[in-house]
């Protein structure tokens, strides 16, 4: 049995798409569809109901990705167990928020490009819900967001959250006394996309407090965020390690405020690569590496209190 073939079913079934998987493999659509055919024709049974109008596995399909997975995974181990003379060049394809950017994102592609350097990356920014919909179409291996992506196949791991803080202009944050919510409130108030946590938090905090939502703008660039707050637009709520990155040279500090925001939580998902030692490796380092980041080292200036 093609171990090739195995891994075109395995990814139909895991995205659920012949043009998916395709795009996954960098195969066409008739070469995957030629890999399941020739699979089917080996072990005499339909393994893709083709009758459905909606993609669906059959029973003996059902049972045969059991099988497909072990197959794999075996063929995982015996490359790790005997390995190869040289690494092979691959594509990592890893996508994240805009915090991730501005915090940790390039350090760690900086440091799998000295660890890895067989690898090629391809970048995504984008929101929580466009990174982890990619990621569980298959268009992305690792993916760092608020929420987890959900999916056959797709493996989870919690990073460290990121702190959230008020940020304004150092004028407001140089001032006597701590800043408290209603007077936080008084002035307008930036934070990140509607319904994203750090947006969702902080009209739960409002909300808890008792007081009047005010006037909340949301924006999806940090970049922005901090240009309208050293403009005078009014304040932003930032995570904390990103200020050392995104307030370099700009009129913005950390607000001393009475009020703590929720942390920005933070998940990997990425797929699980039987066939591939290589990939589940710089995964697996690249998790690793955001674990040990420092994300409270921020420079004292910037720093509350």
């Amino acid at each position: 049995m093609n171990l090739r073939f195995v891994e075109a079913f395995l990814w139909v079934a895991r995205l659920k798409s012949v043009t998916r998987a395709a795009d996954k493999l960098c195969l066409t659509q008739s070469a995957v569809s030629s890999r399941i055919a020739s699979l089917e024709e080996e072990l005499g049974v339909a393994l893709i109901d083709r009758r459905e109008r909606h993609f669906r596995l059959t029973n003996a399909g059902n049972r045969f990705l059991v099988f497909a997975e072990r197959l794999l995974d075996i063929q995982r181990e015996l490359k790790s167990e005997i390995g190869l003379p040289e690494p092979q060049a691959m594509t990592m394809r890893i996508g994240g928020i805009e915090s991730v950017l501005h915090t940790w994102l390039i350090p760690l592609v900086e440091h799998l490009r000295r660890t890895q350097p067989h690898i090629e990356f391809e970048l995504t920014v984008e929101m929580t819900p466009v990174i982890t919909e990619q990621l569980r179409r298959g268009g992305l291996d690792l993916a760092f967001a608020a929420l987890p992506a959900v999916g056959e196949g797709i493996r989870v791991a919690e990073m460290p959250s990121l702190e959230m803080v008020f940020v304004g202009r150092r004028a407001d944050a140089e001032r006597a006394g701590r800043w408290t919510l209603p007077e936080i409130l008084a002035h307008d108030v930036l934070t990140f996309q509607r319904s994203s946590q750090p947006h969702v938090a902080l009209l739960e905090l409002i909300r808890r407090a008792g007081l009047e939502g005010g006037r909340i703008h949301t924006i999806s660039s940090i970049s922005a965020l901090v240009r309208m707050v050293e403009g005078g637009f009014g304040f932003a709520t930032l995570p904390l390690a990103t200020m050392p990155t995104v307030a370099r040279g700009a009129d913005v500090a950390v607000l001393d405020a009475e009020p703590r925001l929720e942390p920005l939580p933070i998940h990997a998902s990425y797929w699980a690569y039987p066939s591939a030692p290589q990939m589940e490796a710089a995964v697996q380092e690249a998790i690793a590496f955001v674990r040990r980041f420092p994300v409270d080292g921020v420079e004292a200036s910037d720093a509350p209190g």
